[in-house]
């Protein structure tokens, strides 16, 4: 078979093949569990700098606020993060209140909590170092009261305890008394209304995680508005590859069992090679083009003759 043979083929390749080759690219690397060494970019950095310093920085145990605003449909890009952030956050001994602005928000975070907080961290207590507060509809219009007050919204937690009898919400009455505030956002509300409303009017700081369509609308917050951000699945891995590096089981400090789970450094690898054979059919069908295209003219002149 002559080249020009072969290009004429892959003009007309069947798409099913194109179809089997990007099966196989994401099944193969899912089934030997291939990954890659992610290196961290800026805006993630930072989100992990600021929870290994903020201890030493409020000396005293810090209060993070995690907001759950996504549901299933964005879950493979924004639970890597949630997992890893909490882990993060259990290890460097935060306080950590829960809560969502979307109704299957709360579903999420008692995903997190049952799947990953209680089985690897069974030490860390409900209620003395972690708490839900659940979901409740307002949007920016919930935000804009507990910048003020959060029991005028929340008189009980999501498990219908009521909030005064919580150890860990002695000393809190509202949004200024926190320390950190991460939401994970697939749209509104969401990231937006926290920068907004939540972290422009208290001046707690605020980062993003996002899926990979919603980050190039977020960097114009980026970094004055906006300390850090994570952004889709690569973000995620990356955070992990910070998480694992510095507190995995072949770490100085292991304090995560080997055994632990890393779903966006596990899902990168099949998402790396599904693109590595769209990149080489975009170059073959390029190449093919131009090579017969010199052919197809003369067909061209041929049938005017």
């Amino acid at each position: 078979m002559t080249s020009r043979e072969f290009f004429d083929k892959m003009q007309t390749i069947d798409r099913r093949w194109i179809f089997l080759l990007i099966s196989l690219a994401v099944i193969i690397p899912l089934l030997f569990e291939f990954s890659f060494t992610e290196l961290a970019t800026p805006e993630v950095s930072a989100i992990y700098n600021r929870i290994e310093g903020l201890q030493q920085e409020v000396g005293r145990r810090p209060r993070t606020l995690i907001s759950f605003d996504f549901d299933p449909p964005s879950e493979p890009e924004l639970m890597p993060m949630a997992i890893s952030l909490i882990r993060h956050l259990v290890i460097r001994n935060h306080q950590i209140y829960m809560m969502a602005l979307w109704p299957i928000g709360q579903q999420e975070a008692d995903d997190v909590v049952r799947q990953y907080l209680e089985p690897e961290f069974p030490q860390y207590t409900y209620g003395e170092d972690y708490m839900t507060f659940g979901f409740q509809p307002g949007g920016a219009g919930l935000i804009n009261v507990i910048v003020n007050d959060f029991r005028k919204f929340f008189s009980v937690d999501s498990r219908n305890n009521p909030i005064d009898s919580l150890p860990m919400m002695a000393d809190v009455v509202n949004l200024f008394d926190m320390d950190l505030i991460l939401d994970l956002s697939a749209g509104a509300p969401g990231i937006k209304e926290w920068v907004q409303f939540g972290g422009d009017r208290t001046g707690v700081p605020v980062a993003g995680c996002v899926t990979a369509v919603q980050a190039p609308l977020m960097y114009p917050y980026y970094p004055r508005q906006m300390f850090g951000m994570l952004g889709g699945m690569k973000a995620a891995a990356e955070y992990e590859s910070l998480v694992l590096e510095a507190y995995g089981a072949e770490s100085d400090d292991p304090r995560i069992s080997a055994d632990a789970r890393f779903l966006g450094i596990r899902r990168m690898g099949p998402q790396t090679f599904a693109h590595l054979v769209i990149i080489l059919f975009i170059i073959i069908g390029n190449i093919a083009f131009f090579a017969t295209r010199g052919q197809r003219g003369a067909s061209r002149l041929t049938v005017d003759s």
